[in-house]
């Protein structure tokens, strides 16, 4: 048995036939064909597979794909534009915020939401609490705390077209 699903994934219209209890990761993989959302410890603890749907960070290791249908997901993939990486991107690269870069999409999105949330965000420790529920193994957080910072600062000094 199977149920169809539509959802708009990074501004493309995706629709496909899933089992009801497909998680929405495996559906993002397998269906939709992107990649960027990583599986971790697929019980929603490292934050790896985090993506936004309807703009809220959501472990998508949790989610049923059929819980997604009719929303507007975005993945890593959808951060960059024609126009190249994405101010929080770059951040990240310049910052060295990234070594194995497995967990790199969930802290981005995780990120991009804190942006949007608190544009005027600066205080290092909220920064870190914001981003708890991500877990690296290979940083020490500090680039990536920094990078946060620094890509708050850019979005703040571009026009509001800024994609993401």
């Amino acid at each position: 048995m199977t149920r169809r699903v539509r959802m708009v994934v990074n501004g493309r219209a995706v629709e496909a036939d899933v089992e009801p209890r497909r998680l929405l990761a495996d559906f993002l993989r397998e269906d939709a064909h992107l990649y960027g959302t990583h599986l971790g410890c697929e019980h929603g603890v490292c934050g790896a597979c985090t993506i936004l749907l309807d703009g809220e960070p959501v472990r998508s290791c949790l989610m049923l794909a059929v819980q997604a249908d009719g929303a507007e997901l975005t993945t890593v993939e959808g951060l960059a534009g024609d126009d190249g990486l994405h101010p929080l991107q770059e951040a990240f690269s310049e910052h060295h915020a990234l070594q194995c870069g497995f967990c790199t999409p969930g802290f981005l999105l995780t990120s991009l939401y804190l942006i949007r949330e608190q544009p005027e965000l600066e205080d290092e420790d909220e920064i870190r609490e914001a981003l708890s529920g991500n877990l690296c193994r290979c940083t020490g957080y500090q680039n990536i705390v920094n990078a946060v910072r620094d890509a708050a600062g850019r979005l703040r000094q571009e026009p509001q077209t800024t994609k993401g």
